[in-house]
This record gives structure tokens, sequence and C-alpha cells, in this order.
């Protein structure tokens, strides 16, 4: 009976550990429940797939192009049939928007509160693993990780700057075929209006 009843304990031990590694390594894909610093509630992870999270907040997830749905990967040196002709639009719409539901591409401006180092202070830092920049609220010491994944090349999609460089789209327009972007290094943060037809991360904002 001892016997018995150690092994049921075990088998019990087991499937707990079994479904508490399942809860842990499987994030929900289409939710999160994201951090706000200095004002503005950010998701936690990347855009991956169209309406998906990447799996942890240092994944890559996926590339986009301005205004547009079509997902990159972040892997392949190189991508066939790259779209070397900029999408039109005044902002990056509804219909073309990657975002989880709930979610949106940001505007620079909302952006820009991330680099104000009144209230929120930056670090290039590895995060298991995985460099890139970790933004912290002053205030409340909220922190929000954006891993440096590179960017794929406006004219050829071939892959460059991983793990060194970190370029991510706003929704905000500069002429007709420029838009914003944030992109950070080891050093320096900048905004800059840059060829549409680049890929780039995605971190989106609540609604």
């Amino acid at each position: 009976m001892r016997k018995k009843i150690l092994k049921l304990s075990l088998l019990a031990a087991l499937g707990f550990a079994s479904a508490m590694f399942t809860s842990c390594a499987t994030a929900p894909k289409d939710s999160d429940a994201g951090v706000v610093i200095n004002g503005v509630k950010w998701a936690t992870r990347n855009v991956d797939a169209v309406g998906s999270f990447a799996a942890t907040p240092e994944s890559a997830g996926m590339f986009y192009q301005w205004n547009r749905s079509e997902a990159w990967n972040t892997t392949d040196a190189g991508v066939s049939n790259w779209n070397k002709t900029g999408a039109a639009g005044a902002t990056w719409e509804k219909a073309n928007d990657p975002s989880p539901k709930g979610w949106r591409v940001p505007t620079i401006a909302e952006q820009q509160t991330l680099f104000d180092t009144e209230k929120v202070t930056r670090e290039w830092i590895t995060q298991k693993g995985v460099t890139g920049c970790k933004f912290t609220d002053k205030a409340t010491g909220a922190s929000l990780f954006l891993p440096a994944a590179g960017y794929r090349h406006n004219d050829t999609g071939a892959l460059y700057s991983a793990s060194t460089l970190g370029y991510y789209w706003s929704s905000t327009e500069s002429g007709t075929t420029l838009a914003y972007s944030v992109a950070f290094n080891s050093v320096n943060i900048d905004e800059s209006p840059l060829n549409r037809t680049f890929g780039f991360s995605v971190r989106c904002v609540w609604e």
C-alpha cells in the first residue's frame, strides 16, 4: 500500500510539473498583458505572424514593410518575392495592421515617449541571451524590452544587423515614399523617416 501511495504521488507531481511547463512555454499568441511606460501601454512582445504575438519578449517576431500586413521571417539571410514598391497611404491603415485585436502600430509621438530621459531610462542589455534595449519607467519601475532583430533591406530583402540594431516602425508617414521609425544600437537611439519598403519589427500599443 505504501508503494502504491508513493507511486500515485509521484505521478501526480509529474503531471503538475508537466502542466506548469506547458503553461510557461506556450504564452497566448493573440493576447498580452501589456506594460505602461511613461503613460503609453505597450505590448511586452513583438508582433509575430499577422494577429499574433511572438512567444516571449526576447523573440524577434516577424518583419513588416510599412502599411502592409505580409510578414517576413527574421532569420533567413535572404527572401524571395520581396516587394520593392512602397505602399501608399497617409498612415498605417487598420486593414493592413498586423497587430493582434485591441492593439495597433504606434505613432512616432508615442515612440518618442520612450526617449524622455526625465521619465524613462534606457539600457543596452542582453536578456536571456538576446541583445536589445530595455526601457524603464522611473516612476513605477515597469520595464519594456525591445530585441535588436536587425532589418530587411528595402531593395533586396536581405537581412542585416541582427543582434546589433533594432528598427521599429511607427504608423506615421513622411511624404509619399517615407515613414518614421525608431532605430537603436548599443550607443544611440534615433527617429528617422525611411523608405517604406524596409522590413522592420513592430511593437504595438493598446488602442
